[in-house]
């Protein structure tokens, strides 16, 4: 029984770490993404604002998959990321800190709060936020089992015995605090344990010490795991964390003598002993390291070099690791499918040139471009399918279709570019023809108000901006109007028997009708944009009418 009950009380932390962990970062996610990103100008603030996010997400695994995706999207050198990983360790240390505060007596008063927030709130916030809460008291109750369920191992002589064992033998008792901490995947239950041992007198400080140093190194285990298939820089980032803590260890161990005599003045409670040593240590490390980061993110950059096949072709951005955190999987997708646009857009300013010279090989290399839109067409569309297997929430589920839908009118434009324009640009090369000097002047300037448009559209979504999607709706019209006008300005050159015209007909209007289709995918882009604004206000209007009943 008493290891049945030392079972359920892991297993009950575990599962209140992870409901903290979620339940925090749906509530929190965009807000924190933003603050994260905003606060690493310089050392001090990327260590103090990793503290800050991982104390308050609960979860040092959510926050270095922020610091993957913002490496990735070039948002953030390497070097920033290494500051914000120190600090997310030290931030890290918070929930051994509660635990050690006996604050389990409170465990059912949270519990209770989170399930009224859970089960009678329609608001996500409140029900995101009620998540956190029922997981802290699961994390505090969860303590108290472990606790209870060691009283009996006080008169176990075997038990106790083990325990010098372990103390006597620094490296094993290390290695295996670590794999524990491995297999369970957390530090935060390995020092439970211990706060649970401490609480009946099973453990002195100095096996405490052992099994804090080793579980510091195992918490590492789930990022690097994790990291095996993923990106340079996933993987950089994980390495770097596994050698901060390794380095780390080994500096101290010397030292550990040191080291408990200035843990010892912290506090006259054991388990407040732990909890203590458990942040000085990644205190100091984050103090020691931190001159140091710029060696150090060269030696990383030196162990973990780019494989020869990541440098071929494909999706930036698209983070499987990050499918559990929707806010920033969402984040991501929208950075992959603006690259699609990127590249989109360079074909389109490209179409005309084809127009202008005889040069085969500009065809070749817009269709060759038009290859690589589809591939991030399907990469897409495959990582928002999986993502769409999570529990999103509306908002979140509006964003991935508009996604999809935006994603699909890039490829859209491709395809038209690739398919309808290009085989015209072979057959005016293939025989010779010209168009006249109006004729051209004219597809120029419809080519570059289409191209203002594009960009126009491609802001309007990307920064979700409701005046800029009604400035793209309101000249859907007036293109209308301006492709008949150049359809019939071309017929009035027609029956003026002009011989350019008479030649390039076919071509001329095919590219005229391409190019008014491309138009339609353009505001066909920035309609999500709009039925949020209206989303928007329904529900804001039906939040000032139950205010006012």
């Amino acid at each position: 029984m008493i290891y049945l009950s030392l079972l359920g009380g892991v297993l009950l932390l575990l599962y209140g770490i992870k409901m903290v962990s979620e339940g925090l970062q749906k509530a929190a996610g965009p807000r924190i993404r933003s603050l994260l990103h905003s606060l690493t100008s310089n050392r001090l603030s990327a260590v103090g604002s990793g503290a800050f996010i991982t104390g308050l997400l609960q979860s040092s695994s959510a926050t270095s998959v922020m610091l993957v995706g913002f490496a990735s999207a070039g948002l953030m050198s390497f070097r920033q990321t290494l500051a914000v990983i120190l600090g997310a360790d030290i931030g890290a240390t918070l929930t051994v800190q509660l635990l050690a505060f006996h604050v389990y007596d409170y465990a059912v008063l949270l519990i209770g709060v989170g399930l009224v927030f859970v089960l009678f709130s329609k608001n996500d916030f409140r029900i995101n936020l009620g998540t956190g809460l029922l997981g802290f008291g699961f994390v505090f109750l969860s303590l108290k089992i472990m606790s209870d369920s060691m009283s009996p191992l006080q008169g176990n002589e075997l038990f106790r015995q083990v325990i010098a064992a372990l103390a006597d033998a620094p490296i094993v008792a290390i290695l295996l605090s670590a794999a524990l901490t491995a297999v369970i995947q957390s530090s935060a239950a390995t020092l439970g344990i211990a706060l649970a041992l401490a609480e009946n007198g099973l453990i002195p400080l100095d096996a405490a010490l052992y099994l804090m140093l080793g579980a510091n190194i195992g918490t590492c285990s789930t990022a690097l795991l994790a990291s095996l298939q993923s990106p340079v820089e996933a993987r950089r980032v994980a390495w770097a964390h596994v050698l901060f803590k390794i380095f780390g260890v080994i500096l101290f161990v010397p030292f550990l003598g040191y080291f408990q005599d200035l843990v010892l003045l912290t506090s006259q409670d054991l388990s407040r002993q732990i909890a203590n040593a458990h942040t000085l240590f990644n205190t100091i490390m984050a103090l020691f390291f931190l001159p140091l980061l710029a060696p150090f993110g060269k030696f990383v950059v030196k162990l973990v070099p780019e494989k020869a096949e990541e440098k071929k072709f494909g999706p930036l951005y698209l983070d499987n690791h990050m499918l559990g955190t929707p806010s920033l999987a969402l984040g991501q997708a929208a950075r992959e499918m603006l690259r699609a646009s990127d590249i989109v857009r360079e074909m389109l300013v490209d179409v005309i040139k084809v127009f202008q010279s005889n040069d085969p090989s500009l065809i070749t290399a817009l269709k060759d471009r038009d290859n690589l839109v589809d591939m991030l067409d399907r990469e897409i569309r495959l990582y928002l399918t999986r993502l769409s297997a999570v529990n999103l929430t509306d908002a979140q589920s509006r964003r991935a279709v508009a996604l999809l839908e935006a994603t699909r009118d890039i490829e859209n434009m491709g395809d038209i570019i690739d398919r309808n324009i290009m085989p015209m640009a072979v057959k005016r090369i293939q025989k010779g023809l010209m168009f006249s000097e109006e004729g051209m002047k004219e597809i120029i300037l419809f080519h570059k108000r289409i191209i203002d448009n594009f960009d126009m559209a491609i802001s309007a979504f990307a920064g979700n901006d409701r005046d800029l999607a009604n400035r793209v709706l309101r000249n859907k019209e007036e293109f209308s109007i301006v492709e008949r006008e150049l359809v019939q300005a071309h017929l009035e050159r027609l029956r003026k028997g002009l011989r350019e015209s008479i030649e390039t007909s076919h071509i001329h209007l095919d590219i005229i009708g391409n190019l008014a289709r491309i138009n339609a995918h353009i505001t066909h882009i920035i309609y999500p944009v709009i039925e949020e604004t209206r989303v928007a206000r329904r529900e804001d209007t039906s939040i000032e009418k139950m205010s006012e009943l």
